[in-house]
């Protein structure tokens, strides 16, 4: 196809229309995730709900494109992120008394700062981790079912639509009418969060991801909890709560160990072929280049976008040029791991990725306390913003959308999403004061808290350390080193959940092979993203009345 007519086909892809639909809807459901993620303490997926509107809406305009309607989604929840980046960091300057230390220019600079370095980081690494990975990307692959699911519709839909109601249903006698527990089967273990999430979702999610990506998940949270906290406080060599912070530092370091295996194994050798000029890495580069659709002023426009966030982080937060650049390279480094988490589990632990590049900044700067939550700002909200990109263009993998348009979608939406997220901080902190953040306050903030929690230092440098060189020697040795971070790090109850979800994949593939049924695989993946999808879309609304009943209360 000529350059002509291949940008014909990706602003196809973003038409006006498009653009306005996802525009009005990027607003509501980046207020939505402000106000879940602060009351909550948790932020539902929005892709597969966003998916489903977006089709709808373009539909009542004549417009029936699947690639359209992925872009149209794409703008309305690229601001969730954002918006999630910001909530499960800057409320932590309440708790710590400095309200006074922050304003809503320097909230927006942080927000700004992270989209800038999410979009440059994700266009840069898409090819890697999408064109040339066997990542799964549960939500992108779950939000792919869907559209395609409504335009074949028959026995595929009705398997598709039908797990998404139930789960849906489920979600709301638990949630909304408090009809069954969040946690079942607890067990009373010291330091221990034994149970099983009564979550369809983090089932499906299990489901999807199988085998042993999923073992390796189960065995760090079994190293994690049983291991170090009640093994090793049951031998007497630490007391519970010292436990903890072992296995919360340990997580970090082997999350980080992971993500900088990734850069030392993959990325140096590549920069430093090309640093050396040699012939075929610069064809190499070229091709990569012309297969993601970027032609070099459009590389030099993610260049300057980067500079400006360097500025941004440097003058408008006051960091200094030191600063500036390890935030702009940690970044880059966090949302590698953000792309792997996600396209493993479908999980972003944001806020643990602003964490350790605070800790790292924290090490060898001066940096204020408040300065130290706006670096973990930027970096939650690149590595919010890089989950979702990575989703959305495993979605358009799939279906076939121009990853041109689907990048260009996404800087609408998240560059909205920035201004949204901020204004509604400002007016909760405004209406409701400093001291409705925290635990047992109006808004719980859980990882706000923890982040605040963190400013002082790490639990266990050491056992950060041991992390660190752990998580780099197991992704060397080709092992999913930041599954077994995961495991280590998330609440056990989560890491059984995903389990019990791969377990029952795996007697599902064997009922299946034993009764000779056709096509099982794809019929497990259909059903298992209506049950992810479900969950995600209830989440969604019943944050969208909690939005509704806050502002009316």
């Amino acid at each position: 196809m000529s350059e002509k007519g291949s940008r014909a086909s990706w602003r196809g892809q973003l038409s006006p229309v498009g653009i306005v639909i996802g525009c009005i809807g990027c607003v509501i459901i980046t207020a939505s995730s402000v106000y879940t993620a602060l009351k909550m303490g948790a932020l539902p997926w929005p892709t597969i709900f966003t998916s489903i509107v977006a089709l709808f809406l373009l539909r009542a305009f004549g417009h029936r494109s699947l690639n359209e309607a992925n872009v149209t989604q794409i703008v309305m929840s690229a601001g969730s992120m954002v918006a999630g980046g910001l909530a499960f960091t800057i409320p932590g300057i309440w708790m710590l008394g400095l309200a006074d230390e922050v304003s809503w220019v320097e909230m927006l600079v942080v927000a700004l700062s992270g989209t800038l370095l999410g979009l440059v980081c994700t266009a840069a690494i898409r090819r890697r981790f999408v064109d040339e990975s066997d990542l799964e990307y549960p939500i992108g692959t779950a939000a792919a079912e869907t559209l395609m699911a409504t335009k074949t519709g028959g026995v595929t839909g009705k398997r598709l639509f039908g797990s998404m109601g139930l789960a849906g249903l489920w979600c709301v006698a638990r949630d909304a009418l408090g009809w069954m527990p969040t946690l079942v089967a607890q067990l009373p273990i010291p330091g221990v969060s034994f149970a099983i999430y009564n979550s369809p979702q983090m089932l499906s999610v299990g489901f999807l991801v199988g085998g042993f990506a999923v073992a390796f998940w189960l065995l760090g949270a079994l190293a994690g909890n049983f291991g170090i906290i009640v093994g090793g406080s049951a031998a007497g060599l630490w007391d519970v709560t010292t436990a903890q912070g072992i296995v919360s530092s340990l997580g970090m370091g082997i999350m980080m160990g992971s993500g900088a295996g990734v850069v030392l194994k993959d990325i140096l050798p590549h920069a430093t072929r090309v640093l050396r000029g040699r012939h075929s890495a610069g064809r190499e580069d070229e091709d990569a280049g012309a297969a993601s659709g970027w032609s070099r002023l459009e590389r030099g426009t993610l260049a300057l976008m980067v500079a400006a966030a360097a500025l941004l982080v440097c003058i408008g937060l006051g960091l200094g040029p030191v600063v500036a650049v390890v935030v702009v390279l940690l970044a880059f480094v966090t949302t590698i791991m953000s792309a792997q988490s996600v396209g493993q589990t479908g999980i972003d632990p944001m806020e643990i990725f602003g964490l350790i590049v605070l800790l790292a900044v924290a090490a060898f700067s001066d940096a204020s306390q408040v300065q130290l939550f706006y670096v973990a700002g930027v970096v939650a909200v690149a590595c919010g913003l890089a989950g979702d990109v990575m989703s959305d263009f495993k979605t358009g993998a799939i279906i076939g959308t121009s990853p041109r348009a689907m990048w260009v979608g996404q800087a609408i939406g998240a560059l909205l999403g920035t201004v949204v997220a901020v204004a509604v901080l400002v007016t909760l902190f405004s209406a409701y004061g400093p001291g409705a953040f925290g635990s047992g306050q109006m808004f719980v903030s859980a990882q706000a808290s923890v982040v605040a929690t963190m400013v002082s230092g790490i639990p266990s440098v050491p056992g950060f350390v041991i992390g660190l060189l752990g998580g780099i020697a197991l992704y060397w040795a080709g092992l999913p080193a930041m599954m077994f971070g995961l495991g280590v790090y998330l609440p056990f109850y989560m890491s059984l959940t995903a389990a019990l979800g791969a377990g029952v994949r795996w007697i599902y593939e064997r009922v299946c092979a034993t009764r000779g049924v056709a096509d099982s695989e794809e019929k497990g993946v259909v059903v298992a993203s209506g049950v992810l999808g479900g969950e995600s879309i209830v989440g969604v609304v019943i944050a969208l009345a909690s939005v509704i009943s806050g502002l009316a209360g």
